[in-house]
C-alpha cells in the first residue's frame, strides 16, 4: 500500500476520542441555550422598559425599527459582550457565495484626550460598509464601483461565536448596493416574508380574524451531511479542490445491507455530534434529532421549526459550526450534494408551513379537513403557487452538485410534484365531484402483543419520492440541496402561494360581493382550484421511470440540468412577476441569473481540471505500475489477458480525457454564459463521466500497493 494511505489508515485507527472535561457530566439543554445571543430575556435584563419593548415589536411583529432607540440598544448590546468577552463585532451577512461573510471591527476607540476606550454606536450597529465589488453581484458591482452595505435585521438575533483565542459579536444583516439593490440571499427572504403576510392577512380578515397582525412563514430544514476522517480528505485532490470525489471504484460494501439508517451512533462521531449541539444550543438554535443516515457515514439534524428568516441564518450557523467543530475531533465535514457516487446523495428537507401573530399553523387540518375552509383556501394556495410557479422553485435549487442528486436513486426528480396523501386526496376528489368526503376516522395497529400498546395509525402514509409532500400540517421541500442557503427556495415559495392568496382574496370578494355566503364562495374557488392543480398532484413512485412520462403528458416540467433550470428565472413573465412581488427588481433577476449561471462554469471547469489532474497524477502511475508488474509476471496465459486488458483501458482513458479536453476547450470559446453552460451540461458532464468510469475500471484492476487516493471502503467505513 502506497505510503499516503497507509499513513492516513493508521492515523484513523489510532484517533482518540475528543472529549471535553466541561461536557463529561452532560450540559443540561437549558443551561446552555441561548448564553451567546442577546435574545429577549437578555433584552428585558439590559434595555429600558420603553426601549426594550420598542425592539420587542420590531422583532415580534415585523415593525420599523426606531432610529432613536439605536443608540440606547448599541450600548447594551456591547456591555453585554464585553461583559462576554468579546473584543470585536462585525455585520455577519450572506452574499451570493452560498456561505456567509463577516469583517471584524474592534470596539477600540479613542477618546479627545487620546486615551484607548471602548465603543460601539447606534450607528454602527444599524449599518455598516464593506467592498462590495469582490462579491458575486451579476454585473451590479463593479471594482469602480465598490460600495455596498450590510444593513442590521433586528428580527434574527444579535450573537456571539466563540473563538481560539476571543470571542466576536455577529450583527446578522442583510446586503445591499449602492443603490438599494440586493446583493445577498436573505434581502429577498425578508422581502418575500412581507407580500406572504399580507396577502395572508386579506384571506384571514375575510374568515373574520382582525387580530392577527402578521403572518410567517415558518421553517425546519433537516441537514444530511457526511464526515469523513481528515487524513482522507487530505489525500483526495478532488474532495479538496471539488467537495466531492470525481473517481471512486464501488467497494464490495455500501448501503446495500440498510445497516447504517438508524444505527447505533460511534462513539467517534457521538463526541462530534454532541460537541455540535452544544455550541449550536449556545447560538440559541433549536437542534432537536440527530440520527445516522441511509449511506454509511452520512448523518442528519434537524431542529424546532422557527420563522423563516431565522431559521435561514441558523441553518448557515449549523453548516459553519459543524464545519468548524469537525475539524477539533479530525474530521471533515462534507455539505456537497452528491460526495460519493453509488451511494446516496444529501438534500436539506424545508418543513415549510404558515403561522399567524397568535401562533396558530394555517396549514393545520383538524380532525375535519373537508369542512375547515380556511384550511382548505391555504392548502389550495400552495398547490396553486407550487403548480404554477414549479420553474422558479426549480431555478431556486439548481447547481453543479444537485444536478447529480435529482432524480438519481434516492432523491425527488427534476419534476416539482406534490404528494398529499390519501386522506386530502380523499378530500379533494370528493370536494371537485361536489360530494361529500370525509376524512376517516384515526386508526389503530393492533400489534398482536397484550403488553405493547396500540398504534394510532396516521391518516396518510409517507412519500420519501415526493420532492413537495404534505406531511400532517406541513410541507416538506425535499428538492433542496444540502449545501445550498435555503433563502432563495424558500423565498420564491413564499411569494409563490401569496400570489394565490391574492387571487383567492379576489375571487373570493368577487362572489361574496354577488351575494354567496363565504361557505359557498370558498367551496366554488377551492374546487375550481382543485381542477387546475390537478396535473401537479402525484401519489405514486416518483423514482419510477413511468412518471416522467407521465409527467410529460401532464404538461409538468423536467428541467434536468442547471442551465434549463436556470433559464427559468429570466422568462419575461417570471421577471415581471418576482418584480411585482418586490422580491426582485427585473434587473436583480438579470443579475442572479448571471451569478448562478457563473457559479455553475466555475463549479464545473474546477472538476474538470482536478479530473485531468488526477488522472495524470494518479490514476495513470498506478496504471504503468501495473503493467510493468504484468510484464515481469511471466508468459502465463492469466498475466498477457490482464496485461491485455488493461493496455485497452488505459488507451480508452487516454481517448477520453483527450474529448473531455476537446468539449471543455470548445465551451470555453463560446462567447455568452448561456451557450457555455449548456455544452458543460451537455457534453462536458458527460464526458467527466466517461473519464471517471475509466479511471474506476483501473482503480479496481491494480494491485492495492499501486493505487495512491484513500478508497471508498476506506473512507467510508474507517472513522
Amino acid at each position: 500500500m502506497p505510503e499516503g494511505r497507509l499513513w492516513a489508515i493508521r492515523e484513523v485507527t489510532s484517533r482518540s476520542i475528543r472529549s471535553l472535561p466541561e461536557m463529561s457530566g452532560g450540559v443540561g439543554v437549558l443551561d446552555a441555550f441561548g448564553v451567546n445571543t442577546f435574545n429577549a430575556e437578555t433584552m428585558r435584563q439590559k434595555l429600558p422598559k420603553a426601549v426594550y419593548h420598542s425592539l420587542l415589536e420590531t422583532v415580534r411583529r415585523g415593525e420599523r425599527l426606531e432610529a432613536s432607540i439605536a443608540n440606547e440598544v448599541a450600548h447594551a448590546v456591547k456591555e453585554w459582550a464585553l461583559a462576554k468577552g468579546a473584543t470585536h463585532f462585525c455585520h455577519w451577512f450572506q452574499p451570493q457565495t452560498g456561505l456567509t461573510a463577516e469583517k471584524h471591527d474592534a470596539f477600540l476607540t479613542f477618546d479627545e484626550q487620546g486615551s484607548p476606550m471602548e465603543r460601539f454606536s447606534g450607528a454602527q450597529l444599524i449599518q455598516s460598509e464593506p467592498d462590495a465589488s469582490s462579491f458575486p453581484s451579476g454585473g451590479m458591482r463593479t471594482t469602480f464601483e465598490a460600495r455596498g452595505y450590510t444593513a442590521w435585521d433586528p428580527s434574527s438575533p444579535i450573537f456571539i461565536v466563540d473563538g481560539p483565542n476571543g470571542k466576536t459579536l455577529c450583527v446578522p444583516s442583510v446586503f445591499i448596493s449602492y443603490h438599494g439593490d440586493a446583493l445577498d440571499n436573505k434581502t429577498p427572504l425578508l422581502r418575500s416574508m412581507e407580500y406572504l403576510s399580507e396577502r395572508a392577512l386579506g384571506i384571514l380578515r375575510l374568515f373574520g380574524d382582525q387580530a392577527s397582525s402578521r403572518v410567517v412563514p415558518t421553517l425546519g430544514p433537516e441537514q444530511e451531511y457526511f464526515l469523513i476522517d481528515r487524513a482522507f480528505h487530505a489525500l483526495r485532490p478532488d474532495l479538496v479542490a471539488s467537495g466531492r470525489t470525481l473517481v471512486g471504484a464501488k467497494p464490495p460494501k455500501g448501503q446495500e445491507l440498510e445497516d447504517h439508517y438508524f444505527g447505533s451512533i460511534k462513539d467517534r462521531i457521538l463526541a462530534f455530534m454532541q460537541e455540535s449541539e452544544n455550541e449550536l444550543y449556545k447560538l440559541g438554535i433549536p437542534i432537536k434529532t440527530r440520527h445516522n443516515e441511509v449511506a454509511p457515514s452520512q448523518y442528519e439534524t434537524a431542529p424546532i421549526f422557527e420563522e423563516a428568516n431565522v431559521a435561514s441564518d441558523h441553518n448557515q450557523m449549523v453548516m459553519e459550526t459543524m464545519s468548524r467543530v469537525a475539524r477539533r475531533h479530525n474530521l471533515t465535514c462534507l455539505l456537497h450534494e452528491k460526495p460519493f457516487a453509488g451511494v446516496n446523495g444529501s438534500g436539506k428537507h424545508c418543513n415549510w408551513s404558515m403561522s399567524d401573530s397568535e401562533g396558530r399553523n394555517l396549514l393545520e387540518p383538524g380532525a375535519t379537513p373537508e369542512e375547515n375552509l380556511q384550511f382548505l383556501v391555504f392548502l389550495m394556495a400552495t398547490l396553486k403557487g407550487v403548480h404554477r410557479r414549479a420553474g422558479l422553485l426549480r431555478a431556486a435549487i439548481a447547481s453543479s452538485g444537485n444536478d447529480h442528486r435529482l432524480g438519481a436513486n434516492e432523491a425527488p426528480p427534476a419534476i416539482i410534484s406534490v404528494f398529499l396523501g390519501e386522506q386530502l386526496t380523499r378530500v379533494l376528489d370528493a370536494l371537485e365531484k361536489g360530494e361529500k368526503g370525509g376524512a376517516a376516522a384515526v386508526e389503530r395497529i393492533s400489534l398482536g402483543i397484550r403488553k405493547l400498546p396500540e398504534v394510532a395509525r396516521d391518516n396518510t402514509d409517507r412519500n420519501r419520492t415526493s420532492p413537495f409532500a404534505f406531511t400532517g400540517n406541513k410541507f416538506e421541500f425535499r428538492a433542496v440541496s444540502s449545501g445550498q442557503s435555503i433563502s432563495l427556495p424558500v423565498a420564491f415559495l413564499n411569494v409563490a402561494v401569496g400570489e394565490a392568496l391574492e387571487e383567492f382574496e379576489g375571487a373570493l370578494k368577487a362572489r361574496v360581493g354577488k351575494g354567496a355566503s363565504l361557505a359557498d364562495a370558498v367551496l366554488e374557488v377551492v374546487r375550481e382550484a382543485v381542477g387546475e392543480t390537478k396535473a401537479v398532484r402525484f401519489e405514486g413512485n416518483n423514482y419510477a421511470a413511468e412518471w416522467v412520462d407521465e409527467a410529460k403528458r401532464r404538461g409538468l416540467l423536467n428541467l434536468r440540468t442547471t442551465p434549463e433550470a436556470l433559464a427559468e428565472l429570466v422568462k419575461p413573465e417570471t421577471r415581471s412577476f418576482l418584480a411585482r412581488a418586490k422580491v426582485f427588481s427585473e434587473a436583480e433577476s438579470d443579475a442572479r441569473y448571471h451569478v448562478k449561471l457563473e457559479r455553475y462554469l466555475k463549479d464545473i471547469e474546477v472538476e474538470v481540471e482536478a479530473l485531468v489532474d488526477i488522472v495524470q497524477a494518479h490514476v495513470l502511475p498506478s496504471a504503468f505500475k501495473q503493467l510493468a508488474l504484468l510484464a515481469g509476471a511471466g508468459a502465463s496465459r492469466t498475466a498477457k489477458d490482464a496485461r491485455s486488458r488493461l493496455e485497452a483501458v488505459v488507451d480508452e482513458l487516454s481517448d477520453r480525457v483527450g474529448s473531455l479536453h476537446s468539449v471543455a476547450e470548445r465551451a470555453a470559446g463560446e462567447g455568452s454564459l448561456e451557450k457555455r453552460a449548456h455544452l458543460l451540461a451537455q457534453e462536458t458532464v458527460p464526458a467527466m463521466a466517461a473519464v471517471r468510469e475509466a479511471c474506476d475500471r483501473i482503480e479496481e484492476s491494480v494491485a492495492d500497493e499501486f493505487w495512491t487516493l484513500p478508497k471508498y471502503g476506506e473512507m467510508l467505513f474507517l472513522v
